[in-house]
């Protein structure tokens, strides 16, 4: 009589719940197999895109595991498991998750944009948020450079996407304004000869796009010539600093005088 009360028990559970069971078994192998499906996609369009590598695996990672719990989610719909109250608990903590990280999803999703948009890439050197330097690294959250002084910066990710970015990489040359005043009796198409010359006399100075110099202002103590080369951006601060220790040398040997302040000291008797 045992035997058979547990014999019919099994017999009554299977005709209950057996086609669900094996209707949740059927679901899990069939969604398994679309996931993949869906995940190896989704990696092919990342890799024709040039999706970051850290970007690309974190994706895949996060619509995996969406996909996953949707999957269970059904899954338990169909052996007859109230859903609804599970899900609207998932929405409930996914909120109070949210707002909890706002900042830090803030940076997440700027430094998606980053990765996706590429704006910036590792070794240029860039201007943003106050801060000029090499970029060293762009992560999820934030974002390092290194300084001009060997510094280490980090920027988080939604400030960085959110402001504006200055890369002086993308051309590949770059600009020296440079601004030189000499007396007002200094002949100036000479000291334009001088200049000239200093600037041409530079390899690392571009012959394409030109140097340029003209006269900017006529101040108060001087004339002001603006002084432009050209030349790599990896070469700015070398041409910056050659050009004005240069152009001192070249107006001294020339005999052109930079003015400057006098003092004059007035003795009371």
């Amino acid at each position: 009589m045992e035997i058979q009360k547990w014999t019919d028990m099994g017999i009554e559970f299977l005709n209950t719940y057996g086609i669900k069971v094996l209707g949740a078994i059927a679901i899990w192998i069939i969604g398994s197999w679309v996931i993949k499906k869906i995940i190896k996609a989704t990696s092919k369009i990342m890799d024709k895109r040039d999706y970051d590598e850290s970007l690309k695996k974190f994706l895949l990672n996060l619509i995996g595991w969406i996909l996953k719990i949707l999957l269970v989610i059904t899954i338990l719909g169909k052996l007859g498991v109230e859903t609804t109250s599970f899900a609207a608990l998932l929405a409930a903590a996914g909120l109070a998750i949210g707002m909890a990280l706002q900042g830090s999803l803030g940076n997440f999703a700027g430094g998606v944009l980053l990765m996706i948009f590429k704006p910036i890439k590792i070794g240029d050197l860039i201007e943003a948020q106050g801060e000029v330097g090499v970029v060293k690294e762009i992560e999820i959250f934030t974002t390092k450079l290194t300084g001009l002084s060997n510094r280490e910066i980090i920027i988080p990710n939604g400030s960085l996407s959110n402001g504006n970015i200055i890369n002086y990489s993308t051309e590949g040359t770059r600009r020296v304004d440079l601004t030189f005043g000499v007396g007002y009796d200094s002949d100036i198409k000479k000291t334009k000869e001088v200049l000239m010359q200093v600037l041409t006399a530079n390899p690392k100075v571009l012959k394409d796009p030109a140097p340029t110099v003209n006269v900017s202002e006529l101040a108060d103590s001087s004339i002001n010539f603006a002084v432009r080369p050209w030349c790599k951006a990896e070469h700015y601060w070398d041409v910056y600093f050659e050009t004005t220790e240069n152009v001192k040398e070249a107006l001294d040997a020339a005999g052109i005088e930079i003015p400057y302040p006098h003092h004059v000291e007035i003795h009371k008797e």
